[in-house]
């Protein structure tokens, strides 16, 4: 799966907080500052170009539906991630947060319990 650039990222969390939208409706989701409506398009016709979007022509105007879940980009992405930068190693990933003191213990812990309880399942 391809990473998406800044932009792209922005409007497909429009895409996938609205599920089927047009561009319009896409820009009302995104925050200030706000990208112009031509821009914004652009964006949604490379999106579709890169198959992460499908597009329906009704009347005069075009309705845009995800084609990747955000949970299945969220996860290449992270994938990707902790391979280039932490050598495909979550441990290394958590001991960086850890020492840089961006979770806590109690975070820790939790994960720890999380870990637990979906290997007894």
């Amino acid at each position: 799966m391809k990473k998406l650039t800044p932009n792209e990222e922005e409007a497909m969390q429009a895409v996938w907080a609205c599920g089927n939208g047009t561009i319009k409706e896409f820009l009302e989701l995104i925050p200030a500052p706000k990208p112009p409506y031509t821009t914004l398009a652009s964006t949604v016709k490379n999106l579709e170009k890169k198959k992460f979007v499908l597009a329906r022509k009704i009347g005069n105007t075009y309705l845009y539906s995800p084609l990747i879940r955000e949970d299945e980009y969220k996860k290449a992405f992270m994938n990707g991630f902790v391979n280039d930068y932490f050598s495909n190693s979550y441990k290394e990933l958590v001991t960086f947060f850890a020492n840089d003191e961006k979770i806590s213990t109690e975070d820790l812990k939790e994960i720890i319990k999380m870990i637990e309880k979906g290997k007894e399942q």
